[in-house]
């Protein structure tokens, strides 16, 4: 599966958005890295992020919100917050 910063960028769209656990997210990423082909400019960067993602069940190497918030800038995204009544 060839991945891109889109892909990448959705995957963290769904993580975040609760359509995917941390351990999806994770188990997603390591399977990635593996075999997942990073083409072009973007290949060092892509392994670079899918490698941090890959770690993040680590409680030392866990992510915070400006984590995501970086990963999503350095991919060309951003993230966006709306507060709705439950």
């Amino acid at each position: 599966m060839t991945i891109t910063k889109k892909t990448v960028a959705n995957k963290l769209a769904a993580y975040l958005g609760h359509e995917l656990t941390l351990g999806e997210l994770v188990k997603w990423a390591e399977h990635a890295m593996q075999d997942g082909t990073f083409k072009g400019k973007d290949a060092k960067l892509l392994a670079t992020v899918i490698g941090r993602l890959g770690a993040a069940d680590v409680r030392s190497l866990s992510l915070a919100w400006e984590d995501f918030e970086q990963i999503l800038k350095q991919l060309g995204y951003s993230a966006r917050i709306d507060i709705v009544a439950a």
